[in-house]
């Protein structure tokens, strides 16, 4: 996976600290602004600045700050509407609403909104996630079913699309409603323990808190996998020429689309050694454009390349007047691993004790730009046909891969040799 390593010097003490120490003037009773800009202070003091005083509310009576209240659980249950998954959230919530709702009917009414608009959105969330189960529960490998039922899986993604184009507008679809359902507080559940992209998940003790953004991961490998799985399935070299050229024109159109993390799930299945040791396959295949989008997602100089386009789909939202060009996909995978080393590079506290404001503002910048980006409406007509395919078609496995690979070309050493036969006993056996 990506790495970032430039991250947590981007804000070590001599980036990120260097103004956290001001004169007196700008400390306010614990509290250090710069620029009127909160910076920092110890946990004791942003506290105290919170709670309620005469000078806050001189009355204090529940009909005063129930607009105020209000706010806060409106922009709370829009923005982070999976922290009242958990029932004592939503009891707490429920019990706060009615108390502010009593003796004002206006109250009473927006409370029933929040309230009612809050569990719409919790229905939607389980009724994804229960499409999401199901979708995984029917996935097989595709060696099984190959060898179970020859004539179920004779199509390829060309006979279901053979337009590129429509291909990677429906890959969009795809991106866009899974990224939808990613939650903000999600990146703070996976960062509490370790990297939510290493193979060892035990940051997801708590599944519910973050499924959404690892069923998003497991796309991007499902979608890797399925790409090569197409290349090396057909018999005849010329069509798997055609097949990787095919692709090669999907990724394309998700470059120009924006949707840069189909593009890179699509390089990184052809990159894969089971189709990139297809040199007779290649052969035959006109790479200049391959080249060019290799390039521009080149991982050298963490990924500068990528940066410098995403920064140009971004710039282009900003100023879009229509949803085709609002569209920003990010390649995710470099977004965890840019929050997560920016959020272990840079300490909570600082050496005073104090909240170190600016790492958490930079974190919700992040996460912010990613909130904007996930709301856009997909501007493409939905293709079920499609869509099912890209969602369920039988994919192979690695070691299933390789064998494709050895049968379409035979092995080039001593090693291949031994793999393929290994290979042949153990999955042909088994099935």
């Amino acid at each position: 996976m990506p790495q970032t390593p430039p991250f947590a010097a981007m804000f070590d003490s001599s980036g990120y600290n260097r103004n956290l120490y001001q004169s007196k003037e700008d400390n306010c009773g614990g509290l250090y602004y710069h620029d009127n800009n909160l910076l920092s202070g110890s946990l004791e003091a942003l506290i105290q600045h919170l709670v309620p005083n005469v000078d806050y509310y001189p009355d204090s009576r529940i009909r005063k700050i129930a607009p105020k209240i209000l706010q806060l659980l409106t922009e709370w249950t829009e923005t982070f509407p999976y922290d009242f998954r958990d029932e004592r959230m939503m009891r707490n919530l429920k019990e706060l609403a009615q108390r502010i709702a009593n003796g004002d009917e206006m109250y009473r009414k927006n409370v029933q909104q929040i309230i009612q608009s809050l569990i719409r959105k919790l229905a939607s969330l389980s009724q994804y996630e229960e499409v999401l189960a199901k979708i995984n529960a029917t996935s097989t490998d595709r060696l099984t079913v190959l060898k179970i039922k020859p004539q179920s899986i004779q199509r390829d993604i060309i006979t279901v699309c053979n337009d590129p184009y429509m291909l990677a507008q429906q890959l969009t679809h795809i991106e866009l409603e899974r990224l939808n359902y990613i939650g903000p507080e999600e990146f703070v559940q996976a960062f509490v323990q370790k990297d939510p992209l290493d193979n060892d998940k035990s940051c997801y003790a708590d599944q519910k808190k973050t499924r959404n953004l690892e069923a998003y991961v497991e796309w991007f490998n499902r979608l890797s996998y399925l790409v090569a799985t197409e290349i090396c399935m057909p018999v005849k070299k010329k069509h798997r020429a055609r097949m990787i050229e095919y692709f090669i024109d999907v990724a394309r159109e998700c470059f120009n689309i924006g949707n840069f993390n189909s593009l890179m799930a699509i390089i990184s299945g052809m990159n894969m050694s089971p189709v990139s040791r297809l040199k007779k396959t290649w052969a035959k295949v006109k790479t200049a454009k391959f080249d060019i989008l290799e390039h521009q997602m080149d991982p050298s100089s963490n990924f500068n390349n990528y940066r410098t386009a995403l920064r140009g789909a971004a710039q282009r939202s900003l100023t879009a007047h229509s949803n085709r060009e609002k569209i920003v996909i990010p390649f995710f995978s470099l977004l965890i691993k840019d929050i997560y080393f920016l959020n272990e590079g840079c300490a909570n506290r600082l050496p005073n004790g104090h909240v170190n404001f600016e790492k958490f503002w930079e974190l919700a910048k992040q996460v912010s730009e990613f909130m904007t980006w996930k709301q856009v409406e997909c501007p493409f007509e939905r293709d079920r046909k499609i869509l099912q395919y890209l969602l369920t078609a039988p994919v192979f496995s690695e070691d299933a891969l390789y064998m494709a690979s050895y049968e379409s070309e035979g092995p080039e050493n001593h090693i291949e040799k031994d793999r393929w036969k290994t290979l042949r006993s153990t999955l042909l056996g088994r099935v």
